[in-house]
């Protein structure tokens, strides 16, 4: 479902649909959903709207202002910010009305309905299967998130001049970044976001092999995370999308030439110069 447009979620809407669930900047084509327009969907048919935050991380955005009833963020991204630790966030914000929802079991709908769907959660994601943070996870996440401002600042700000820098390269195809103006949702982002974030793509003139320019690179580290304060790179296709096969991936519109990046905290003149020297004139 293209969630960039709120009429197609609407569409793909069923009698069964209990819950929508989108990213507010989508990995790796950087797509912005309609949040706004999909929030005011879910608000008036009791859907539960579920926001996955972690591209934007807290700092950048709040689905709150959207009406999403649930966030997740991976911990494991910005928030904690070094790529060593594992975990995940759940938030409730309370907008929505739990009773809406048939999958809420009866032992869990005690005291006040507006916490009826957390309880579950907590019982049964922490209690019966386990899914709790170890106390060394828990306090790494804890130190990361003190810097989070500071370190989502200096991503973005480098992402942005990064972003001009390929747009206006004879070896880029195409740069996606919601935050040039060539975005198909460029407003959308600005409006939304308190910046346009640090995940963009790019894809390299035909001919250009993405591996020999990924080898030619010396600070970007090459690794499927992402939101760490170093600057990561990898091959879209050949790697996190190869099982979806060419014709799929031709579809959602990844090339063999696309380098998904996360754009670290490094100074942006080493950054600059790095992805200079490792481009084809």
């Amino acid at each position: 479902v293209d969630a960039t447009d709120s009429t197609e979620v609407a569409r793909a809407i069923r009698p069964e649909t209990r819950i929508v669930f989108v990213e507010t900047i989508a990995n790796p084509c950087t797509q912005v959903a309609d949040l706004e327009g999909i929030g005011r969907l879910c608000a008036e048919q009791g859907l539960l709207y579920v926001v996955d935050n972690t591209m934007t991380s807290p700092y950048l955005f709040r689905p709150i202002t959207v009406n999403a009833g649930l966030v997740v963020n991976s911990l494991t991204k910005f928030i904690a910010g070094h790529g060593d630790v594992l975990g995940g966030a759940v938030t409730d914000t309370g907008c929505y009305d739990w009773s809406q929802l048939p999958n809420i079991y009866d032992v869990y709908k005690k005291g006040d309905r507006v916490n009826w769907g957390i309880l579950q959660i907590r019982k049964k994601g922490l209690r019966d299967t386990g899914g709790t943070l170890s106390a060394a996870a828990a306090h790494q996440i804890s130190i990361g998130a003190e810097t989070l401002a500071l370190r989502m600042e200096r991503s973005a700000a480098n992402a942005a001049i990064l972003a001009d820098f390929f747009n206006q390269h004879p070896a880029i195809h195409k740069v996606f970044y919601p935050g040039l103006a060539s975005h198909p949702e460029y407003q959308r982002a600005a409006q939304l976001f308190r910046s346009s974030g640090a995940l963009m793509s790019i894809e390299l003139q035909e001919g250009i092999d993405c591996l020999d320019v990924l080898n030619a690179l010396e600070i970007p580290i090459v690794s499927s995370n992402l939101g760490d304060n170093r600057t990561l790179a990898i091959p879209v296709a050949q790697t996190i999308y190869h099982e979806m096969g060419p014709e799929r991936r031709a579809l959602m519109g990844i090339s063999d030439g696309m380098i998904r990046l996360s754009i670290g905290i490094e100074d942006i003149d080493d950054l600059l110069s790095d992805f200079s020297a490792g481009l084809p004139a």
